[in-house]
């Protein structure tokens, strides 16, 4: 039963003053004995009484010791009662002596005061603890007669992040969990106990434990752990039929808290982390912490990511820079309830509108940019071979441009592994992009560089959501090839090595992230199946409607005869070696590409990408089929 706080709080003073009167006659019981000296003391004790009684709970509340919800009394309310019961006893002492020598009271032992002063201690912290052991047994009770309904958790991992985990549970009975124990891989954590709470076993016992153990649901609370690990423990419980969670993975939480409510079920994107690498958290804030910033494309997945962790760094001012008013509306609310206190500046904008782009570069100078816009689907750029051109090469010059104008220190432009050897319309425009912007740094001296990395779990238009899709109506899934092969890394991870290349980066170079190892497509759209529950081939067919003219079976981050350089960080390789195409011939070359995109001559632009571009294999092809994936 809960007592309302100020009828709590009134029973508080009560117990004070009577406990203020036990104190001082225990204070003379202790020092002088129960009898004759004590008999000859004890006639003045009742003016210490009435001092005490007039002082003590006046100090008390000047403390605030009568505002405190004391159910929730901790250290913090510990410290405050020392202190002001010592307050409270020196002033009382103070007074008292000043009786003596005025004569009020006759007879006083000082030892009397020091003794009170313990009592008082005693006597204040114990009323007000009692309180909270009360509060704890009634909830522990009513805890304990609703045990049956509570979910039986079983916590892997015992650090920091399984600690809170535990924390949340215990201290939110609404979520309805009980924790069962730990799992953790430490030797010395085995067979201890966090809050209570026994490590009963190693990650390899899970199987085990969960048919020894009533388990309801398993949570999985290592954000550092790599996808091996994530797959291994979704495997098992699934084939034991318990539900899973984990919390997102250490990229994810970049900025974010950790807690309970961060919960989630398990995703592709958890079954592909990798082990995290070093981070360079210096260098990134010394290049971003009080700069203005503009991201172009900040609407889209890998812009709002962008938006996110920049946040962190505390920029003088962020501009969100983006064609779309919805994507921009959403971000910024995102932004701002993580990020309250923030500066943002939401601009719609094309970037292909080079006089609203002057302007607002003119208008806001920033000094660091961040270029995520473009056109990134490819099947449709085949459709749409013009918009292709005037978005990703006419849009990225203007970006280059008004940045070379107003003086910006540093651009780094998102690029891809399309732009190797591209064999169509959409990698070809972005590797044109990827000239314009290392071109502007070999004029201007300016630390502008390109960062290339491959497909991103879970953006707008990509694999994921496609399948999701898929899956959602019952199926098929459609595929192009068997053996299709990918790079893939999550949006966070990809975002934050973006901004370890950008701070590193001189001008000139371009960086090409480690995107691991390469994954078959086959292997994606079977685990994404599992992960609904179903069972590939059984309750969803998996169609394979046939490589497409020209596709590649796997990617490339670099061209074949290009050295690749390692840099700082174990995750960033920086490309050795130029494009041949810069200076006059180069802008002779967009401003062609530009021209035939305004002219309509789709044949003519395909033809001039596959002459321009080293290696490419851009042709006109049949219309691609838009619904099956690489």
């Amino acid at each position: 039963m809960k007592i309302h706080p100020i009828i709590r709080n009134r029973y508080i003073i009560i117990g004070d003053l009577l406990l203020i009167m036990v104190s001082v006659v225990a204070s003379y019981a202790l020092r002088l004995e129960l009898g004759a000296l004590f008999m000859f003391y004890f006639p003045w004790a009742p003016v210490m009484v009435a001092v005490s009684l007039v002082i003590k709970p006046m100090v008390y509340y000047l403390f605030g010791l009568y505002r405190r919800i004391w159910i929730y009394a901790s250290t913090q309310e510990l410290k405050l009662i020392l202190a002001a019961v010592t307050t409270a006893s020196m002033i009382v002492s103070l007074v008292i002596i000043a009786l003596v020598h005025i004569g009020v009271i006759v007879r006083f032992s000082r030892s009397i005061l020091a003794i009170d002063w313990l009592l008082s201690l005693i006597f204040v912290g114990g009323l007000r603890f009692t309180f909270r052991l009360l509060a704890e047994s009634l909830n522990q009770t009513e805890r304990n007669h609703h045990l049956d309904q509570l979910k039986h958790v079983l916590i892997i991992g015992a650090g920091d992040a399984g600690v809170l985990v535990l924390k949340e549970i215990m201290k939110n009975p609404q979520v309805g969990m009980r924790p069962t124990g730990f799992l953790d891989d430490d030797p010395a954590k085995l067979k201890h106990q966090i809050y209570g709470v026994p490590v009963i076993g190693k990650l390899a016992d899970l199987g085990t434990i969960l048919d020894n153990h009533k388990i309801d649901e398993v949570v999985i609370a290592i954000p550092t752990a790599p996808g091996r690990v994530i797959r291994m423990a979704a495997d098992i419980c699934r084939l034991k039929g318990v539900p899973f969670r984990t919390m997102p993975g250490i990229f994810e939480l970049l900025g974010g808290s950790v807690s309970v409510n961060r919960l989630r079920e398990v995703d592709i994107t958890d079954l592909l982390r990798r082990e995290p690498t070093r981070i360079n958290e210096e260098i990134i804030g010394t290049s971003l912490k009080g700069k203005v910033v503009l991201v172009t494309g900040a609407g889209g997945s890998i812009g709002r990511e962008l938006c996110r962790q920049i946040s962190r760094w505390e920029p003088a001012e962020l501009i969100l820079l983006g064609h779309g008013e919805n994507s921009i509306f959403e971000a910024l609310i995102e932004l701002r309830e993580d990020f309250p206190s923030m500066p943002y500046r939401p601009l719609i904008a094309d970037i292909r509108d080079l006089p609203r782009l002057k302007w607002i570069f003119d208008t806001y100078r920033p000094q660091v940019v961040f270029h995520a816009a473009a056109h990134k689907h490819v099947p449709l750029m085949e459709f749409n071979v013009q918009e292709a051109i005037t978005n990703n090469i006419m849009g990225t010059q203007n970006v280059v441009e008004t940045s070379l104008a107003s003086c910006t220190e540093r651009m780094v432009m998102i690029s891809t592994d399309k732009a190797i050897r591209p064999i169509n319309v959409m990698g070809a425009t972005k590797r044109m992009a990827e000239m314009l912007v290392l071109d502007g740094a070999h004029r201007s001296g300016k630390a502008f560089s390109v960062v290339r990395f491959g497909n991103v779990l879970g953006s707008r238009g990509s694999v994921v959501p496609l399948f999701k899709r898929q899956i959602a109506r019952g199926g098929p899934i459609t595929l192009t090839h068997p053996d299709m092969r990918r790079y893939f890394m999550t949006i966070p991870e990809a975002v934050h090595l973006v901004l370890q290349a950008s701070a590193m980066g001189q001008g000139g170079e371009t960086f090409v992230l480690n995107m691991g190892q390469q994954i078959r497509i086959l292997d994606l759209a079977e685990d994404l199946i599992r992960l609904s529950g179903l069972e590939p081939g059984r309750d969803i067919e998996i169609v394979f409607t046939g490589i497409r003219p020209g596709e590649k079976l796997s990617e490339d981050l670099w061209d074949k005869g290009y050295s690749f350089i390692r840099t700082s960080h174990p995750d960033i390789m920086r490309i050795g070696g130029q494009d041949v195409l810069g200076g006059d011939e180069l802008q002779k070359a967009v401003d062609d590409l530009i021209q035939l995109a305004h002219q309509g001559e789709d044949t003519e632009i395909i033809n001039r990408l596959g002459d321009l571009i080293p290696g490419s294999a851009v042709h006109i092809v049949s219309p691609p089929e838009i619904t099956s994936i690489e």
